[in-house]
């Protein structure tokens, strides 16, 4: 009877973990997956406790024996994870020992600045605005990455990433570093050496020619304006690096700005500006490099997008009175 007994309480907890080893529900179900967030320093208690209560797994008893047997009391990574309810015990508990958390996609476009890049990751949960331009200003934590610039502008590349939900800001800024890195080849490197530039006037120009025109036909030709006038030692005159100067900006550059003393007002200073304004992409560093041979000084907007070049004063004169002066008066014209 006894031997009955325990043969029976054996097929009973052999039943019992054969259960609680299955998953929740069946795949022909199509369960709806859920997302469970894994605190840093969290207990593998706490976790199938979670797991349990989202109606994850049946057992927690079962899974914290499944975890010891696998020594996974101290290998859960925290994070976001997307666990569906058919899903196995071990399929789940795999996942969370992987750290195969989920990833938000975010987009940085080309011309932001480090204060928009940073109202862009913040808005996604990404970082904290705060915590992420603090290290992109803090110069020791810049020259570990081994760059030697005062703030890490115009060095955090503008593209699409894919970002776990909590991730220091510090892990953030290495990524968009390493990305510039991968876009500034071998070849593009020796090309700045060839034409006597360093890295960082090569990113400085391409942020101006970044922010001046959304055309990528036209950067070339507006770099090649702006490397005569640096070559002919004539001020930029570039309004993007006023703005980027300016303490508040209201929309509108007036004239007493123009005479603003900030370091990046290239009407007052000849010469590049201290650094970079904002995050240029791959065909602006392009464009920075090799600019078009012209020998054009000038250009103005013709408001669509595109510009009219000039060569010489007398042309750019009519190229403003054409494009500007007289679009503007039959704008306010039509408004009357």
């Amino acid at each position: 009877m006894l031997v009955l007994t325990v043969a029976l309480a054996g097929v009973a907890a052999y039943q019992m973990m054969k259960w609680a080893e299955a998953p929740v529900a069946a795949e022909a179900e199509h369960p709806l997956s859920k997302v469970v967030v894994i605190a840093e320093g969290a207990t593998f208690q706490h976790v199938a406790g979670l797991l349990e209560r989202e109606r994850l797994i049946k057992s927690r008893s079962a899974f914290v024996l499944l975890g010891k047997s696998r020594a996974a009391d101290r290998k859960i990574r925290p994070g976001e994870y997307e666990l569906n309810p058919a899903m196995s015990p071990a399929d789940i508990l795999s996942k969370l020992m992987a750290g195969r958390v989920v990833l938000h996609q975010v987009t940085i476009p080309e011309g932001y600045t480090m204060a928009q890049i940073a109202d862009v990751l913040a808005q996604h949960r990404i970082v904290d605005r705060a915590e992420f331009l603090h290290l992109a200003k803090d110069k020791s934590f810049i020259k570990t990455l081994g760059i030697s610039a005062e703030t890490l502008e115009g060095y955090l590349y503008p593209d699409t990433y894919r970002f776990p939900k909590p991730v220091p800001a510090k892990d953030v800024i290495r990524t968009m570093v390493e990305q510039l890195n991968q876009v500034l080849t071998p070849e593009w490197q020796a090309r700045a050496k060839e034409i006597q530039w360093t890295m960082h006037q090569v990113l400085t120009l391409a942020s101006v020619i970044e922010k001046e025109t959304g055309s990528g036909e036209e950067r070339p030709q507006i770099s090649s304006v702006f490397h005569n006038r640096l070559q002919k030692k004539i001020p930029l005159q570039s309004d993007p690096t006023v703005i980027y100067g300016l303490p508040n900006y209201d929309g509108n550059i007036h004239k007493k700005d123009l005479s603003h003393p900030s370091p990046y007002n290239t009407y007052r200073w000849a010469g590049l500006p201290p650094g970079p304004i904002a995050s240029p992409g791959a065909q602006a560093i392009r464009a920075a490099l090799y600019p078009a041979v012209s020998a054009y000084l000038y250009f103005v907007s013709k408001n669509d997008g595109t510009h009219q070049f000039s060569a010489t004063l007398i042309e750019h004169n009519k190229a403003v009175d054409k494009y500007q002066k007289q679009f503007f008066s039959r704008a306010h014209r039509g408004k009357t």
